[in-house]
């Protein structure tokens, strides 16, 4: 009983840090994606064609983040239900 306690703390360390990675990385993604599209803005030479670029790869990265945390949550939550 107390080795699925201790295993259920843990993991909810270890959920607590996953939280709080991705929420981090998160904020810096966007920061740099603010910076990166103010920028092209000031830049004559970039094109609609390349700006359009920039977003779509953003915003792929951003799908792909948080797929991401979702495959890591589903998988927290199996181990949770099976230490229940």
């Amino acid at each position: 009983m107390a080795a699925t306690q201790m295993a259920k703390q843990m993991i909810d360390f270890q959920k607590s840090i996953l939280n709080n990675s991705y929420n981090a990385l998160t904020v810096i993604q966007n920061q740099t994606e603010t910076m990166i599209n103010s920028y092209a803005e000031q830049l004559p030479w970039m094109t609609d064609e390349v700006k359009t670029q920039l977003t779509q790869n953003f915003e792929q990265a951003r799908k792909a983040g948080e797929e991401f945390k979702k495959a890591i949550d589903d998988g927290y939550a199996r181990f949770e239900a099976m230490l229940d």
